[in-house]
C-alpha cells in the first residue's frame, strides 16, 4: 500500500509517497512560496539528485495537483498513476480536545476540526487548504489527519491547566495542549523497541530539539506533561521563539518601545529565542561555529538554550518519580552533540553516564549514547514524523478497500 504523506503550511507543502510494506520512501520533495513571486517545487530523483522546477502556484490546489502531476510523469514519476496511491495521510496542527488519535477526514470531523481554527490561526486553515485541494484533485481518495496535539491528551488535568480563573477554560478551551506529539511518539515506539522495554512501568523523556523544541514526560508509553503550552511558544528557547518568559514584561516592554499587542506576539514569535540573543541567526549550525570562534552572544545562547533543556528533563524526572530513558530527536538533538553533552553535564545524580566519545562520533543515527553501567538509557533516534503519519494513515484506511 502507498501513502501520500502531506504536511501543508500557509505557503508551503512537503510531501513524501510511502510504501507501507517496505518502509520505503518513494519520492520526496516541497512546494515553496505558494501565492507569492518565485514559487517552485524542489524533489528528489530516484537516483538521489534533487531537482527544482520554478512554476507558478498561486493556491494549494495547483500545488497539489503538481505535486500528483511529477509523481506520475514519465521524466520524474515514481508511479505510473494516481490510482497507485491508495491514501492521503495530512499532518494536521491543533486538535484541541476533539481528536486523541488520528481520525479519517470525512466533512464531519473537518468540520469540528475547522472550530478549532482559533487555537491555530496560522497553521489550521493551511492544513484545510491541503485536504480541500486532495479533495478536489482526487475526490475518492482516502484521507487520514494525525494530530500534533493527540498524543498529549492523555495528560492529566492539573499538568494541563493555567492557574487562571476557570472560566477561560471551560468558555474558550484555555489549557496546555502541547505539539510535536507525532514526533514525541514516533521516538517513545523506536525505544521501546530499541530496547526490548515494555511500555507498561516506563518512563521515559523525549526531548524534539530543532528550530522548534519540546520536551516531553511520557509515562506507560503515554504523555503526562510536555513542554510547550496553549501555543507552540511556551518551553525551551527556540530558533526564533522566546520559550517560557514572565507575562510581566509584556505590558512593559509594550509602554517602553510602543509595540501593540500584535507587535508583541511578532517579536515573541520571530525575533527572539537563539536569534534574539546572538543577533546572528537562529540556525544553530551558525551559533555554534561563531560560539566556537569566541563569539560571546553566541556563546551565552548555547549556555542558555541547553540549561533550559537540562532544568526540563530535571522537573519531568521529578514529575515521574524517576526516569528510564532520555531520548534526543529533532535537527539539533540529533546532529549537535554539545547540546546533548550540556543538556546531561550534572544529571549523574539521576543515574545518567554519558559515554562522551560514543556521544561525539554519533549524528543522525539510531545509537545509545549512555555507558554500560549508565542506570538512565540516553539514546539518539532520529524522528521519522513522516512514517508515523504514513503508518496511522494504513491502520485506519486498510479496512476501507
Amino acid at each position: 500500500m502507498k501513502i501520500l504523506v502531506l504536511n501543508c503550511g500557509s505557503s508551503s507543502i512537503k510531501y513524501q509517497l510511502i510504501d507501507i510494506e517496505s518502509k520505503d520512501v518513494i519520492a520526496k520533495g516541497g512546494i515553496e512560496k505558494i501565492g507569492l513571486e518565485g514559487s517552485f517545487i524542489k524533489f528528489n530523483l530516484p537516483n538521489g539528485e534533487k531537482e527544482t522546477i520554478f512554476a507558478s502556484i498561486p493556491e494549494h490546489t495547483i500545488g497539489v495537483r503538481l505535486i500528483f502531476d511529477i509523481l506520475t510523469s514519465e521524466k520524474f514519476g515514481a508511479i505510473g498513476s494516481i490510482d497507485e496511491i491508495d491514501a492521503v495521510g495530512h499532518r494536521m496542527v491543533h486538535g484541541g480536545e476533539k481528536f486523541s488519535a488520528s481520525t479519517l477526514l470525512t466533512d464531519e470531523v473537518l468540520e469540528v476540526f475547522e472550530a478549532c481554527n482559533d487555537l491555530a490561526p496560522l497553521h489550521n486553515p493551511a492544513n484545510l487548504k491541503g485536504v480541500n485541494a486532495v479533495k478536489e484533485v482526487a475526490p475518492e481518495m482516502p484521507q487520514v489527519g494525525v494530530f500534533d496535539t493527540a498524543f498529549h491528551q492523555t495528560m492529566p488535568d492539573y499538568a494541563y491547566m493555567y492557574a487562571l480563573p476557570y472560566e477561560l477554560y471551560e468558555q474558550y478551551g484555555v489549557r496546555r495542549y502541547g505539539f510535536h506529539g507525532t514526533s514525541h511518539r514516533y521516538i517513545t515506539k523506536r525505544a521501546l523497541e530499541m530496547l526490548n522495554m515494555p511500555a507498561e512501568g516506563s518512563k521515559i523523556i523525549t526531548c524534539h530539539i530543532g528550530n522548534g523544541a519540546s520536551i516531553a514526560a511520557v509515562k506507560d508509553g503515554k504523555s503526562v506533561d510536555t513542554s510547550m503550552g496553549m501555543t507552540p511558544l511556551a518551553g525551551l528557547m527556540m530558533g526564533t521563539r522566546s520559550g517560557d518568559v514572565d507575562p510581566g514584561i509584556f505590558p512593559y516592554v509594550m509602554e517602553k518601545t510602543g509595540l501593540d499587542m500584535q507587535g508583541m506576539i511578532d517579536m515573541l514569535n520571530k525575533k527572539s529565542g537563539v536569534a534574539g540573543i546572538t543577533g546572528i541567526s537562529s540556525d544553530m549550525r551558525e551559533v555554534k561555529a561563531a560560539a566556537d570562534e569566541g563569539n560571546k552572544r553566541a556563546q551565552l545562547s548555547n549556555t542558555m538554550n541547553f540549561y533550559r533543556i537540562k532544568k526540563y528533563i530535571g522537573a519531568y524526572a521529578a514529575a515521574m518519580g524517576g526516569v528510564d530513558v532520555i531520548i534526543f530527536a529533532g535537527g539539533v538533538g540529533e546532529n549537535q552533540q554539545d547540546c546533548r553533552e550540556a543538556a546531561l553535564e550534572g544529571l549523574e545524580f539521576l543515574g545518567v553516564e554519558l559515554d562522551k566519545e560514543v556521544n561525539n562520533k554519533m549524528r543522525g543515527e539510531e545509537a545509545v549514547l549512555s555507558t554500560p553501567n549508565s542506570k538512565v538509557k540516553v539514546l539518539l533516534i532520529p524522528t521519522d514524523e513522516e512514517m508515523m503519519i504514513a503508518s496511522d494513515t494504513y491502520e485506519i484506511v486498510k479496512n476501507l478497500k
